[in-house]
């Protein structure tokens, strides 16, 4: 079973019909959210047309939910695919990242840094 499965839906931020979105227990910044699907489903390339357009939906849903509590200047969206990438969980995830000004002393490159070396350019 998915550490996602046992998520209490008291604990959901918001729900659509096939995600559900909660803050993140282990925040890069206030505010940090995941948005999962309750099916299970590997990644984002095993979601199915339905799924990702609706998506989109959820991220818009959840950029205003962070507005309610918090002042974002920027966001990082993520998604890891793969152990390789990264992926921990093999639960499909999308991360929500507020970002602030002065959080980073150059947040140039942004998610090209998630390869060493590649972020400069």
């Amino acid at each position: 079973m998915s550490v996602f499965e046992q998520i209490a839906q008291q604990d959901y931020v918001f729900e659509t019909e096939h995600f559900f979105a909660i803050y993140d227990r282990f925040p890069v910044s206030p505010g940090h959210l995941l948005i999962i699907s309750k099916a299970v489903k590997q990644d984002y390339f095993s979601l199915d047309e339905i799924e990702q357009k609706e998506l989109t939906k959820a991220v818009k849903i959840g950029k205003d939910a962070i507005e309610k509590k918090h002042n974002p200047s920027g966001y990082n969206i993520g998604m890891n695919c793969g152990e390789d990438a990264g992926q921990t969980v093999m639960h499909f995830h999308c991360h929500i990242i507020p970002r602030f000004k002065g959080d980073m002393q150059d947040p140039r490159g942004g998610i090209r840094h998630c390869v060493e070396g590649k972020g400069y350019y």
